[in-house]
């Protein structure tokens, strides 16, 4: 649940929606929001892709999570 923490905590720290997030990141907006919730474990591609789309390295994300 800490990635997902992390994730939705960036997220918000720059004003941007579940929606758009899924959007810019190519994801399916439920996959995100079970992904924030830790309902769903995420591949290495798709967390590159939102760690992207939250214009930051997916070490920093990582990192974020304490993982």
């Amino acid at each position: 649940m800490a990635l997902g923490d992390a994730i939705r905590e960036a997220r918000l720290a720059q004003g941007i929606s579940q929606e758009k997030l899924a959007l810019l990141a190519d994801v399916d907006r439920s996959y995100l929001g079970r992904i924030e919730r830790g309902d769903n474990n995420v591949a290495t591609l798709t967390l590159l892709r939102i760690a992207n789309a939250l214009d930051m390295t997916m070490s920093k994300l990582l990192h974020r999570a304490d993982l």
